[in-house]
């Protein structure tokens, strides 16, 4: 039914403002959420909105603690949920890429192509993982939370693996991309079993978010 009752998990940070406009484009009263404040729940009408690192996002909407949640492909490729990919919002593009500093970057080329073992810093230590093993070689991984640049300059790692937007942050440090991984954006995804029965309601949001035409 299109008036049953809806929580959506929506990520703090780059993606938010995001997916505020692709809420409100639907016809979700998500204003509410600009209030600038610390509450992590909004309840308005029939839509309960629940706002968490993106990272989160994920395990709220797979463990059924939200109906419904955005999400960055990013998130979706490391962490693998069990969740129900609705649709591709559009939003939020970013490049997941291999880099390296300027100076070092021609070295960290040639010990890959020898099939040497290189050190990689990264916050996404299964798609990193795969990258290399769809290269045939091997590499060891160490997991960072935040300024992944640094790693490459203080001799932590001989690489990263990131995500860019701009690649602003990757210039001001003298950062230079090896390779392209792959592109996200952000997401819309569903719980299973809210999928099953809240069918129609999830359908109606989806369909409206990526026509940016009310429909809930």
């Amino acid at each position: 039914m299109k008036n049953e009752s809806l929580r959506v998990a929506v990520p703090k940070g780059a993606i938010f403002e995001d997916a505020l406009v692709a809420l409100e484009a639907a016809g979700l009263p998500a204003e509410v959420l600009r209030d600038n404040g610390r509450r992590l729940i909004y309840r308005v009408d029939r839509f309960e909105f629940i706002i968490s690192r993106p990272t989160d996002v994920p395990v709220f909407v797979e463990h059924g603690a939200a109906d419904v949640g955005i999400v960055g492909k990013d998130v979706l490729e490391e962490q693998g949920p069990n969740v129900v990919e609705l649709a591709d919002l559009g939003t939020g593009g970013c490049r997941m890429i291999l880099a390296a500093s300027r100076a070092d970057a021609d070295a960290v080329k040639r010990s890959i192509s020898r099939a040497e073992v290189v050190r990689v810093g990264t916050k996404f230590p299964s798609i990193a993982r795969r990258y290399f093993e769809s290269l045939g070689r091997q590499a060891e991984f160490i997991k960072l939370h935040g300024s992944i640049e640094l790693a490459p300059l203080v001799g932590l790692a001989d690489c990263i693996v990131d995500l860019t937007a701009t690649g602003t942050t990757l210039k001001e440090n003298d950062l230079v991309i090896l390779d392209e991984i792959s592109t996200s954006t952000a997401r819309l995804i569903a719980n299973r079993g809210s999928y099953r029965l809240k069918h129609r309601s999830i359908s109606h949001m989806a369909r409206a978010m990526q026509s940016g035409k009310a429909e809930v």
